[in-house]
């Protein structure tokens, strides 16, 4: 009997966890890793890139009006530029590159009462498997990203980047491996 409890209560437990991860849809985090280079010293310039604020209980279907605005709103402002002799200096601008468009955003976000714990960069690779960033907006049904490629905020599933690492939801200052998306297994040894 003991035997059955337990086969039991295996099968009733694992639907009630797959609706969970499912239901959450947010990137999973497997530890720690050094930020990206140009994030101290943004830090530095920008004391809200790294401190935690705000309430952060949000309505989604609000959050989300409000993150649709800010993408297009940013992605229409800021001229993208490509400066190799800037690729480590990260600023909020009128021109720039994924980094500042992800920094804007956020600036941007923050300055309309999105709360910061809601709010994190993510390093990633795009379909081209080339090195870009996004923001991250953490809502009650997952994570969502604002991406200067695209005029629509999408689940991150969604999107077709291999997440590398992201800034940590709670803790601004750090940041955490990802490894989630289409190429996450390339990354994982044997």
């Amino acid at each position: 009997m003991r035997i059955l409890t337990s086969i039991l209560g295996v099968f009733v437990s694992l639907p009630l966890l797959f609706n969970q991860a499912v239901a959450g849809s947010e990137i999973p985090t497997h530890g720690s890793i050094a930020a990206p280079p140009g994030f101290s010293s943004a830090c530095a310039r920008y004391d809200w890139l790294c401190q935690g604020n705000g309430s952060s209980t949000i309505n989604d279907d609000e959050a989300l009006r409000v993150l649709q605005e800010v993408n297009r709103y940013v992605n229409a402002r800021v001229k993208p530029v490509v400066d190799p002799r800037k690729s480590f200096y990260w600023s909020v601008s009128d021109s720039g590159d994924c980094k500042d468009f992800a920094l804007t955003k956020m600036k941007t976000l923050l300055h309309v009462g999105f709360p910061s714990s809601r709010l994190a960069l993510s390093v990633v690779l795009d379909r081209g498997r080339k090195n870009h960033m996004v923001l991250l907006a953490r809502l009650n049904s997952g994570d969502y990203v604002l991406d200067n490629l695209s005029g629509t905020v999408k689940p991150w599933r969604r999107t077709g980047y291999t997440f590398l690492a992201s800034q940590n939801f709670k803790r601004k200052g750090s940041w955490q491996v990802t490894l989630a998306g289409p190429q996450a297994s390339s990354f994982y040894e044997d």
